[in-house]
């Protein structure tokens, strides 16, 4: 029976589709009664189809009941399942429940009692208190029933905080109705609850089931709940035994709601027995049997098929099930039973078998088989058709079938006819395959296992029958398998590396193949990181999401291989969570965290940061590292401060990122137990000391002692929230005796170890005497001097200083540096002396000499004098290297920045650079006053390694070392190249030529005229604006000619200075005067000034007007 639920509200439907040939005729029946659908106004049946709609607007219950549909043609009819129709209407009928009252510590039930469906509905209950509303959490006091009910094994005093509300949930519509809520009320015993702050306490009783013992049933496949709910105070604890025995919980078995239920999802018969299950508190023990018996419905064995017999032909139909109780068996005839329809004598019932011998036409129908118990029945159809028919072979033909080596090939020949024809199958038309490898199966297909290469070729299917015969043929080609040769290796790399996984792959030439990854089983998709060479796949930069499975799939039309590897990303962990601290103590807290994922590298250890800083957050300091398998340790602090901590993990890849930071917390106060460090006192000047110490902890105050050393005075104190503190009025230079000790609110900490420490210094009194210098060398020189008693220093010896000065070169002509050095001795002996070197040899020096302390030095000592002897020269300077001809070289060179003495002479060495191992090195010595040397080459690929050293009576200085430039004739050619012969060169000069010539072609017209030229006269040297002869600034030249042809000026004339340019004539100093065009000087212009007897005219003095310097150009 087949449960249809509708809603009245729409179309009620019941499908029922066949197919026969003729197309059938649908009928229906309700309550095993026929059902004139036509007749009903409501209901009316699809065309061609049996499929029955209802449109219940009216009275709708009348509709409920069980119905069959029946297919029928000439042939037969075949009978549907019955279906059981029910209507849909779940309605929760609208109630005011009374408020429930129970005394605290006893039980409580509140009963839901929903609509019973179809289908049944889900519940569960909701406790509301204003304004929200929450599911109620079950425990071991509090459980929902299967029923849908709430238990409460005890009640206690918050039960009544919230209101109690039983929904359901109705699958079909997916829709939740709500029940009206209940209000609990809990009454106590006013003087037991004020004086125990209790409730009664009581043995166990059962709430569900109730009783001693039940029983259930359940059918074969269905699900199995045992519940048992028990009441009592405090709640008791429920266990399960079965058959006597300890419950041994299995795969198919789940213990719920707190050992109260058992569920079984799919029962069977291993599940019959009797369960007992135990309540248990410290008051008493109950027990309650549950005795299981598991039933099954009908379930098919072997189910009855279509037979197709030809006359005369046996056959029978098996309609083989089981059930508990057993079924019984019952055969129908197109829906009429078998006992009551016509005879046929070769048709007969054995058990579950119908069997029929030597068939006629009149064997044609359907057959009905029905099992059925008293929990369900089954029901088939088959239909036995009988025909003579000449054999057919059904579907294409000639077909090319491709297989793989190795593989199973199946080759099909679906096939028709009555009787059953005969089949064979052979290779080529030759012979009959059957056995060893080759199995023709019962619907004509041909099986070959592990086929070979020489298995290729074509196949001949042959049926025959009384009737006739036919035959396809099918051609089968064997391709080589799928080789995967060289297949992807798991890995474990580091993030920021490349991975190359690879998929060597050997297929069949003739079918291509295509080449896929997938990664988790989903496929890779490439791009610039990503790629794909030939098979293998590339991963340049691996990050923690290229983490997974990879699969390279090669397939193609007939075959399919894959290949898995698991890439394994290592990274920095990520960082703990959730930080916690607890425990706090004055000095110590508790830090506990959750530790991130250690990203394929185990945690090593964790570093554990710490912030102090209440005006400047975010200074985080290293506190101490741990272990990495620690995730809670005690971390040690200083009193009555703020901290925030956080963590970082780390690993041998490196260290994750620092975790979110902790609540800030703060340590309780305690006296100081740390003394503060470094305490010493210092003079800062002449009478006063500065004392001080570091830091050791906030809000504190030090208590600083003092009093002079080896005397017999008091301790003298003061308190400062400072960390110095001074002492004034005090003598210069005198040792104290120092401590001092932290203070806070809670108490004094421990004192400090006393120090000793010094009050100011002053400058010296005295300068050392009987300066002197022995062992004089060229670079250095022994000091040496007398030491000046202590109470002159006024302070600690700190050292003796030497100051010295090149003051001048014992070579008149050298210009040195007269920068002032110096040089410390802390030495303090009864004879000091010391070196001072650096020195430049043949130089003259001055020298005095200081004491010093640690804050002053003292006045200087007498000055004296001392040179120091001629020493080796420095390396010649400006050293050239030459190639002025083709065939030679040219060198030449400057004196050494320091000759350190009167030069002798220079050595010039030289060979050639890319000479043969043998050749000679060339040694040249040159006079002092040569600094130049030319030598011829052999050819243009020569080069040469020239040294240069300067000479003195001690003998050769330091040497410069230059090689050659890689001089070429060409190189050299296009360096000398000559400027006549280039293009440029040659348009210039025809440029200049072609204005010279205007130019002149203009002057001998103007001249020819008698025209003027412009031009200011400077025949007085004069500066004004305009000539006096004309207004307009010109003059005949003419008269110009005469005025020249009269005799020329006396120098002395040409340089007398009017008042007009004097001014500008004195801003010069010095230097050639050059004449202007016009015969004007140009230093009157650029500011150049010179004695005109420095002056060298080379003869007579001529000026030129414009016209001489044209005729000059010309």
């Amino acid at each position: 029976m087949k449960e249809h639920i509708v809603d009245p509200k729409d179309t009620m439907v019941i499908e029922c589709e066949a197919k026969g040939n003729p197309h059938p005729i649908f009928s229906w029946r309700r309550n095993g009664k026929y059902f004139n659908v036509a007749r009903d106004s409501q209901a009316s049946m699809r065309r061609r189809s049996g499929t029955l709609d209802i449109y219940a607007k009216n009275n709708p219950e009348q509709y409920e009941a069980e119905y069959q549909c029946i297919a029928s043609n000439e042939y037969g009819s075949a009978y549907s399942n019955k279906i059981r129709l029910q209507l849909y209407t779940p309605v929760w009928p609208r109630e005011i429940l009374e408020p429930v009252v129970v005394s605290a510590g006893l039980p409580l039930v509140l009963s839901c009692d929903p609509p019973p469906g179809p289908p049944k509905p889900e519940t569960y209950w909701m406790s509301s208190s204003f304004p929200t509303m929450q599911a109620v959490r079950p425990d071991r006091r509090v459980s929902m029933g299967v029923n849908g009910d709430l238990y409460f094994s005890n009640v206690l005093i918050n039960d009544s905080v919230a209101d109690y509300c039983c929904n359901a949930r109705f699958p079909y519509k997916n829709v939740i109705q709500q029940k009206m809520p209940v209000v609990v009320k809990v009454l106590t015993s006013e003087y037991y609850w004020s004086v125990t702050r209790t409730v009664a306490e009581a043995a166990p009783t059962w709430l569900s089931p109730t009783g001693s013992s039940s029983s259930i049933l359940v059918l074969q496949g269905e699900e199995l709940l045992l519940e048992c709910i028990a009441a009592g105070m405090p709640t008791p604890r429920i266990t399960w035994t079965k058959d006597g025995e300890d419950l041994a919980v299995t795969s198919r078995m789940k213990v719920k709601n707190f050992n109260k239920m058992i569920q079984i999802p799919k029962a069977s018969f291993d599940d019959v027995g009797e369960y007992t299950c135990a309540a248990t508190n410290r008051l008493g023990y109950i027990e309650h049997t549950i005795t299981v018996k598991v039933k099954a419905a009908p379930f098919w064995l072997e189910k009855p098929t279509d037979l197709i017999l030809a006359p005369e032909e046996n056959g029978r139909l098996v309609c083989r099930s089981d059930g508990a109780p057993r079924p019984t068996i019952s055969w129908s005839i197109n829906g009429e039973p078998i006992e009551t329809a016509d005879p046929q004598p070769n048709r007969q019932v054995s058990g579950d078998t119908l069997i029929f011998r030597s068939v006629s036409a009149s064997n044609t129908a359907v057959y009905q088989c029905n099992a059925s118990n008293q929990f369900g029945y089954l029901l088939a159809n088959a239909f036995v058709n009988v025909l003579h028919a000449t054999p057919r072979i059904l579907g294409p033909r000639n077909e090319l079938t491709k297989v793989i080596e190795g593989s199973h090939a199946l080759l099909d020949c679906r096939y028709f006819g009555s009787p059953v024809p005969e089949l064979r199958w052979s290779k080529y038309g030759q012979g009959n395959l059957e056995g060893n490898r080759f199995k023709t199966h019962s619907n004509g297909t041909l099986e070959i296992k592990r086929i070979r290469i020489e298995d290729q070729g074509s196949y001949l299917c042959i049926i025959s029958n009384i009737a006739g015969r036919d035959e396809n043929q099918v051609r089968i080609e064997v391709k080589e398998p799928i080789i995967i040769v060289t297949k992807p290796q798991s890995m474990k790399v580091m993030r920021g590396t490349d991975v190359r996984l690879e998929c060597g792959v050997k297929a069949d030439i003739t079918t291509p193949v295509t080449t896929n990854w997938l990664k988790n089983k989903k496929h890779v998709t490439l791009g610039w990181r990503i790629s794909l060479d030939e098979s293998n796949l590339v991963i340049t930069n691996v990050n923690r999401g290229d983490e997974g499975n990879y699969t390279c799939v090669i397939k193609n039309e007939l075959d399919q291989k894959s290949a898995s590897a698991h890439l394994m990303v290592m990274d920095r962990p990520n960082p703990p969570t959730n930080l916690e601290l607890s425990d706090p103590y004055e000095r110590t807290v508790r830090l506990s965290w959750v530790p991130g994922d250690s990203n394929h590298s185990p945690i090593t250890e964790y570093l554990v940061q710490y912030d102090d800083d209440d005006w400047l957050p975010g200074k985080w300091r290293n506190l101490s590292t741990y272990p990495g398998t620690l995730n809670s340790v005690i971390l040690h602090l200083a009193p009555f401060s703020y901290y925030e901590f956080r963590v970082i993990a780390i690993n041998e890849i490196g260290a994750s990122r620092p975790s979110r930071p902790s609540t800030r917390f703060q340590t309780s106060g305690a006296p100081p137990d740390v003394i503060p460090k470094n305490l010493k006192g210092v003079g800062t000047w002449r009478n006063n000391m500065e004392i001080s110490w570091e830091w050791n902890g906030p809000k504190l105050k030090y208590l600083v002692w003092w009093r002079r050393r080896d005397s017999r005075e008091e301790w003298k104190n003061a308190t400062t929230k400072w960390l110095k503190y001074y002492i004034y009025d005090a003598d210069t230079f005198t040792p104290y005796e120092l401590k001092v000790q932290a203070v806070n609110d809670f108490g004094m900490g421990p004192e400090s170890p006393v120090v000793i420490g010094y009050s100011g210094e002053d400058r010296p009194i005295a300068a050392p005497l009987n300066l002197r210098v022995s062992d004089i060398e060229s670079t250095q020189v022994t000091v040496h001097w007398d030491t000046v008693t202590r109470g002159s220093i006024m302070g600690e010896l700190k050292e003796y200083k030497v100051y010295y000065w090149r003051d001048s070169s014992q070579l008149r002509w050298h210009w040195v540096n007269r920068a002032m050095k110096s040089k410390s001795f802390p030495d303090d002996v009864p004879e000091p002396s010391g070196t001072v070197t650096n020195l430049i040899p043949y130089s003259n020096y001055k020298m005095y000499i200081v004491v010093a302390n640690n804050r002053y030095e003292g006045p200087p000592s007498n000055s004296i004098h001392f040179s120091t002897p001629e020493g080796v020269p420095s390396a010649p300077t400006s050293f050239r290297i030459q190639q002025r001809h083709l065939d030679s070289i040219y060198v030449d060179w400057d004196l050494p920045a320091e000759p350190n003495g009167i030069i002798t002479g220079y050595s010039l060495k030289y060979q050639t650079v890319n000479a043969t191992r043998g050749e000679e090195l060339r040694v040249e010595e040159f006079p002092p006053n040569t600094t130049s040397f030319s030598i011829r080459r052999y050819d243009r690929y020569t080069r040469y390694r020239f040294s240069v050293a300067a000479r003195t009576r001690l003998g050769l200085g330091e040497w410069h070392t230059e090689e050659s430039p890689h001089y070429t004739t060409e190189t050299y050619a296009q360096d000398q190249v000559d400027i006549t012969t280039q293009g440029w060169f040659i348009g210039i000069m025809c440029a200049v030529a072609l204005i010279v010539l205007i130019l002149l072609i203009v002057c001998f017209i103007k001249r020819s005229r008698g025209g003027k030229y412009p031009v200011r006269e400077k025949k007085d040297i004069s500066l004004e604006p305009v000539d006096d002869k004309d207004q307009e600034g010109s003059f005949d030249y003419r008269e110009e000619e005469r005025g020249l042809q009269r005799g020329q000026p006396s120098i002395e004339a040409m340089m007398k200075r009017s008042d007009s340019d004097d001014s500008l004539v004195e801003y010069g100093e010095g230097g050639e005067i050059p004449f202007n065009e016009d015969g004007s000087f140009i230093g009157q212009y650029t500011g150049t000034r010179r004695d005109v007897r420095e002056l060298d005219f080379g003869g007579s003095l001529e000026l030129h007007s414009p016209m001489n310097t044209i005729y000059s150009l010309a």
